[in-house]
C-alpha cells in the first residue's frame, strides 16, 4: 500500500508553513507599496518659550497648531545636549542660591556694622562732652572716675575705629 504524501502530518505542517510564509510575504509587499502615512503633527510654544513639535497634542489650554509633513529630523546629539542643558541649569540654580546666601550674609553684616558704628559715634560724642564726669567700671565692678587725659585717649581710639570701619556710612 502506498501512502500519499499530502495526507501525512509532515505534509500538513509543510502546507501550513508555505501558506503562512506566502501570506506574510503578501502582507509585507502590500505594506511596502502603500504611500507613507504621516501622523498628525502639532506645534506649540511651551511655558518656557520653547517651540515644541509632537505627534501628541498638548494638554490644557495651550494653543497648538496642527501641521502637516514629517516631524523634524532627530538630533543625534539631543541626549547629550539635554544633559548639558540640565547640568547648566543646576549650576545656575546653585550659583543663584549661593549668591542669595552671600547677599543675606552681607546684609546682616552691614546691619551689625551700622549698629556698631552708631554706638561708637554716641560714645565719641559722650567722651567729647567736657561738662560731664565720665566713669568706667573696673574689674571689681566699682565705678572709677576717668580723668581728662584718659578720656582724650579713648576718644582718639574711637575716632580711629570710626575712620577705619565706618567711613562709608558717614557719606
Amino acid at each position: 500500500m502506498t501512502r500519499r504524501l499530502s495526507h501525512t502530518p509532515t505534509a500538513a505542517i509543510a502546507r501550513r508553513t508555505i501558506a503562512w510564509t506566502a501570506g506574510a510575504a503578501l502582507l509585507a509587499a502590500a505594506a511596502l507599496s502603500l504611500p507613507p502615512a504621516h501622523a498628525a503633527m502639532y506645534k506649540w510654544v511651551d511655558a518656557n518659550g520653547r517651540v515644541v513639535y509632537s505627534d501628541i497634542p498638548p494638554s490644557g489650554d495651550v494653543k497648538a497648531e496642527r501641521i502637516s509633513g514629517p516631524a523634524p529630523a532627530a538630533n543625534p546629539k539631543a541626549v547629550k545636549e539635554m544633559m548639558s542643558q540640565e547640568a547648566d541649569l543646576k549650576k545656575r540654580q546653585m550659583q543663584r542660591a549661593e549668591d542669595e546666601t552671600k547677599s543675606e550674609k552681607a546684609k546682616v553684616d552691614n546691619a551689625k556694622r551700622a549698629e556698631q558704628c552708631n554706638l561708637m559715634r554716641g560714645q565719641l560724642k559722650a567722651l567729647q562732652m567736657d561738662n560731664l564726669q565720665h566713669y568706667r567700671i573696673n574689674e571689681k565692678g566699682e565705678r572709677v572716675l576717668i580723668d581728662a587725659a584718659t578720656r582724650k585717649q579713648q576718644a582718639e581710639r574711637v575716632e580711629a575705629y570710626l575712620r577705619e570701619h565706618c567711613q562709608a556710612e558717614q557719606r
